[in-house]
């Protein structure tokens, strides 16, 4: 099959995965909803496979539809960068961008970042989303991704830039310890309410709790008073006086500037999982990219957002 022939459809399909509807994707590609429903099922005899699961109410993407939507985001978005160089002759960032961001960190930091961004260099157009999963970004097309974990050793087709280890604390609301008194050591944490991370399975993120040897960091499961699976609703129980969390710095810290929340046995604060900026190599060179990896790379920390250095100002 000519290679002009592989290409019909695609993005009349990338639309109609977008909007999981023909009709919103006939409305996005000025067509009519029998064109693009038409157009979907050439596709798919084409493939031999079903790209969609159709009811009278939904429309999903099928396994097979997912992995295909993948591959197409990103052989549209590579096609869409050519033609802008060529039209445009100039090394002025435009376009799409994708980002993955984790969902607390992600909205608290990064994301006011990519908005001040955004007065600089308005002709880049970012698709951001949040997840706390781990996400391959060569697989799903992502250009930029910011993790809190992540593998010992990063693969050769993505750059990364570690931006330190979260810094974990414990803390609570005043309150809380009016009323049930402060602990004096490790030991007392265990007669305590704790506030502490729901897991999606049912059980809770463990507390990171020092060891009998000097530098040793033991993985310890704590009895909660209550399990939320999210940070920032972590800190909103702690702010209602619910117990003690273990939360990092990018979360607390306003907070305790504020009063509101107060660190507790600051001896047994230690490092947690490390944060880093990664990204797609073979795209680091597209000024879009690059212009968007030149603003967060300085202004992102393990603690949170920083203030950039002069001579990285934009």
């Amino acid at each position: 099959m000519h290679t002009s022939e592989r290409l019909k459809g695609l993005d009349v399909f990338v639309a109609v995965a977008e909007c999981a509807s023909f009709t919103a994707a006939a409305e996005r590609l000025n067509l009519t909803a029998s064109a693009v429903s038409k157009s979907v099922a050439r596709l798919e005899a084409r493939l031999g496979v079903r790209l969609f699961e159709r009811t009278t109410r939904t429309l999903a993407l099928t396994e097979a539809g997912v992995t295909f939507q993948r591959t197409c985001t990103r052989v549209l978005g590579e096609l869409e960068d050519v033609e802008s160089a060529l039209l445009n002759d100039s090394e002025t960032p435009q376009g799409r961008v994708r980002i993955d961001l984790p969902a607390s960190f992600g909205r608290l930091h990064v994301l006011p970042l990519i908005l001040d961004f955004l007065h600089l260099f308005p002709k880049v157009d970012p698709h951001v989303s949040f997840t706390d999963r781990f996400v391959d970004p060569v697989a799903e097309g992502i250009d930029i991704v910011v993790r809190i974990g992540g593998p010992d050793a990063w693969p050769a087709s993505l750059g990364h830039q570690f931006l330190g280890a979260q810094r974990l604390v414990f803390c609570a609301a005043p309150r809380y310890l009016q009323r049930h008194g402060e602990p004096r050591d490790q030991a007392q944490l265990h007669g305590h309410a704790c506030v502490v991370y729901g897991q999606r399975d049912g059980g809770v993120g463990p507390w990171y709790l020092k060891g009998r040897e000097a530098g040793d960091i033991e993985r310890r499961s704590m009895p909660s008073r209550i399990a939320v699976g999210d940070g920032e609703g972590e800190v909103a129980a702690v702010l209602a006086g619910l117990g003690i969390a273990q939360l990092p710095t990018w979360l607390t810290q306003p907070h305790m500037e504020q009063g509101s929340v107060v660190e507790v046995l600051p001896e047994l604060s230690t490092d947690g999982l490390p944060i880093n900026l990664v990204w797609l190599k073979s795209r680091e060179n597209l000024p879009k990219v690059r212009a968007l990896l030149d603003y967060l790379a300085p202004r992102l920390c393990a603690h949170g957002r920083r203030p950039a250095p002069p001579d990285t100002a934009q």
